[in-house]
């Protein structure tokens, strides 16, 4: 089976054909909000001055560059970052997903294919099966792989030697990577949440990428309600930009984002419908808690899972709720963001 050509860094050259209609128009608005240098991206910039340290010493020096690890939450530029780098290197990349590589057989293409150099980005990496894994170590330390042909006495091992790539690697739960894998790789970078103002920068810098006229305040507002998430933001801007649209001649003013952002069930913390009602219940039902999340979720008639890895995060962060050793529980930000008032002596009972 004929495969496809390598994704060059640059998006001009992309020889590949699109293969689907339906989203082309999404798909090119995601590529022009995403920053094309890390010298364009707006926050992060701690981690940006290591990897540019790490990026320009590779690039003096003519080596490919080490194995990166990015991890984080969701919607923090771990993929920009990825993207980026070859373009810095000016060096082919190609991306591969961890639940996409099922066996060694399927990672095998990627790593004969690497050109001297070139980077192999593997998104959600934790994903990856036990013998996949296995099979990347000798690839990524000694730049080999070990293939097996025949089977039983027939059987024999041919030692195939790789040009030398580099592996970056990003995953929203690092605890999941063995410790085998973790160490192998030699830059190790955590994203961390946006700061208001540069999520506000965001907004304003991709309005004019959208041609939409915006003012501050409606950026600040936008930003307030993007939960330090970059994604987020992008999305939010879209929907308002929509609104503004065919409600508001196309102009973003603080009026316009509140309406929009009121019809999304958004509020001034970021909060959505599904967050308030995971509060809501904790609040009517448990009286603030401490309350087990199974009894949430079957009271929201909602997955386990989908509240301990979409809805919980941010309420955390946000400290409305906390997990305590019996359960969630209500804070007291979280009665003050209810418009509630804590039960008097609210606080865990003494032990003694």
């Amino acid at each position: 089976m004929a495969r496809e050509p390598l994704l060059n860094g640059d998006d001009d050259q992309d020889p590949r054909p699109e293969p689907e209609k339906f989203s082309s128009l999404t798909r090119e608005e995601d590529a022009a909000l995403r920053p094309q240098r890390m010298e364009d991206m707006i926050g992060q910039r701690a981690v940006y001055e290591r990897l540019k340290i790490a990026v320009d010493a590779a690039r003096i020096r003519q080596e490919p560059l080490g194995h990166i690890l990015l991890d984080g939450p969701p919607g923090l530029g771990k993929t920009t970052f990825a993207t980026c780098i070859p373009r810095a290197l000016d060096v082919p990349l190609q991306i591969a997903s961890g639940a996409a590589l099922a066996a060694p057989k399927d990672l095998l293409p990627y790593l004969t294919n690497a050109e001297e150099g070139s980077v192999l980005f593997i998104d959600e990496i934790h994903r990856l099966p036990k013998a996949v894994e296995e099979f990347m170590y000798p690839a990524m330390e000694d730049f080999r792989v070990d293939i097996t042909l025949g089977e039983g006495v027939n059987a024999r091992t041919v030692n195939m030697a790789l040009r030398p790539f580099t592996v970056i690697g990003a995953t929203t739960r690092t605890g999941l990577l063995s410790a085998p894998l973790r160490d192998r790789f030699q830059v190790r970078e955590h994203l961390d949440f946006y700061s208001l103002d540069e999520l506000r920068q965001i907004v304003e810098r991709n309005a004019k990428k959208l041609k939409v006229d915006i003012d501050r305040e409606s950026a600040l507002k936008i930003a307030a309600c993007s939960r330090g998430t970059p994604r987020i933001t992008n999305n939010r801007l879209r929907w308002v930009r929509d609104y503004a649209t065919t409600k508001a001649d196309g102009k973003i003013t603080l009026a316009v984002a509140e309406a929009a952002l009121a019809m999304l069930s958004v509020d001034q913390e970021g909060l959505d419908g599904q967050d308030r009602k995971y509060l809501e219940t904790i609040l009517r039902v448990f009286h603030g808690g401490p309350v087990g999340v199974e009894a949430i979720a079957h009271t929201l008639n909602t997955a386990v899972d989908t509240l301990t890895d979409e809805v919980e995060p941010y309420l955390l962060r946000a400290e409305l709720v906390i997990r305590s050793p019996r359960g969630r529980k209500l804070t007291a930000k979280g009665f003050e963001h209810l418009g509630a008032t804590p039960p008097a002596g609210d606080g865990e009972a003494s032990l003694f």
